[in-house]
């Protein structure tokens, strides 16, 4: 569904019924993350000049970023995820960690022991790409196409451990999207751990969803094809369940989105959130969906920058456009996309003892905010 350039920007809408706390999103190929406050006012911007595609806060307070893809290796050119470093930057900004790799692609995530897991992109040799079944052909298919691997590095950048997907996948099942170039054969674009410390990942481009053994690098469960269509975003509940952004794009009928809640047990769907027309809600691609500790959930529909906050029964109970645009990092033409969002207490490690407030972008939020800017939310430092 389209969205009018004369559509409303900034807090759309805000009830008591929602979660409350601290939204954090970046604009896909910008340079800033923002963080929020529930009346849409921005109480805090990190930045970087390398770019922050996506970033998410981690356990020391510190914000973890991926930055923007490079510009100088073909084998990865105008593909989406891409990014040529992993940084930590402290609440001032400075970076405090790196990794370089012009392979990265979409997601990562801070282990307990101080180690990084990070997805990459890997070529496959010849042999490999000819199995490979699906995917519309053309003149410029590469030879060799493009795997993913979960790589382990430690704080000082060492590999730890790594695991090849490719080696796990079957030709006869793991088959790309007919509508789909042949230039990668699963897209991964998401990597989460399970409480077991098991890998949850999504592949785009086969429409698959799997958990991942570490010790053995086999699939533990596998589910997708069929139910749902370029998902993004699998994230492990509290019940044992699956919840996923299920993007609905090349599925079979008319194109929308979905939030489902999927039982592994049973690969039965126990909750679906959508709405009225389905077309309504939906996200070619990117995108995201969190379940907040009231049982709300917080959903990304990133192609347009919407986030928002629904209630179990499907009610809307925060929203909120992002305002801030960026040349895409494909076409260059000015996109507010977000890749995805999180909500954080206001206890968060992160915001102890720092003074989250409005006034320090008062501009800003004067054009986007609520108009609440001396609200107790705003203004106040935060102490666990």
């Amino acid at each position: 569904m389209g969205r009018s350039v004369h559509h409303p920007v900034g807090l759309i809408y805000t009830s008591s019924e929602s979660y409350g706390g601290y939204t954090l999103f970046t604009t896909n190929g910008g340079d800033h993350a923002t963080l929020l406050d529930v009346d849409g006012n921005v109480v805090h911007r990190w930045h970087s000049d390398e770019g922050i595609v996506y970033a998410y806060l981690i356990p020391n307070g510190n914000l973890l970023c991926r930055t923007r893809p490079p510009t100088d290796v073909e084998v990865v050119h105008n593909l989406g995820g891409s990014s040529s470093a992993l940084i930590e930057l402290d609440w001032d900004g400075n970076v405090v960690w790196r990794y370089d790799d012009p392979m990265l692609h979409h997601d990562f995530a801070r282990m307990e022991n101080g180690n990084t897991l990070a997805l990459l992109f890997k070529e496959l040799d010849e042999e490999t790409t000819q199995k490979v079944k699906g995917g519309h052909t053309s003149d410029e298919d590469p030879s060799r196409i493009l795997g993913d691997i979960i790589r382990e590095v430690s704080p000082g950048g060492d590999t730890v451990n790594e695991w090849d997907i490719s080696e796990t996948l079957s030709f006869d099942e793991d088959v790309i999207c007919p509508l789909e170039h042949r230039r990668e054969w699963t897209h991964a674009n998401c990597l989460n751990l399970t409480p077991e410390g098991d890998f949850l990942i999504s592949f785009r481009n086969t429409s698959t969803v799997g958990i991942l053994s570490r010790d053995t690098g086999k699939f533990l469960w596998k589910w997708g094809p069929g139910n749902v269509w370029h998902q993004h975003h699998p994230t492990f509940l509290d019940n044992g369940n699956i919840q996923i952004f299920d993007n609905g794009s090349h599925s079979r009928g008319a194109d929308r989105s979905r939030i489902i809640e999927v039982n592994p047990s049973s690969n039965e769907i126990e909750w679906e959130y959508t709405e009225t027309p389905a077309m309504a809600f939906f996200s070619f691609h990117i995108s995201s969906a969190e379940r907040l500790p009231n049982g709300n959930t917080l959903i990304c529909e990133g192609a347009f920058g919407r986030i928002f906050e629904v209630t179990r029964e499907g009610d809307v109970v925060w929203e909120y456009i992002n305002p801030f645009q960026c040349p895409d990092l494909r076409t260059g033409d000015p996109t507010n996309m977000v890749f995805r969002s999180h909500r954080y207490n206001p206890d968060h490690l992160a915001f102890k003892g720092r003074l989250l407030d409005a006034k320090n972008y008062q501009t800003i939020n004067r054009m986007y905010g609520s108009g609440r800017s001396d609200s107790a939310s705003s203004n106040r430092i935060v102490v666990a």
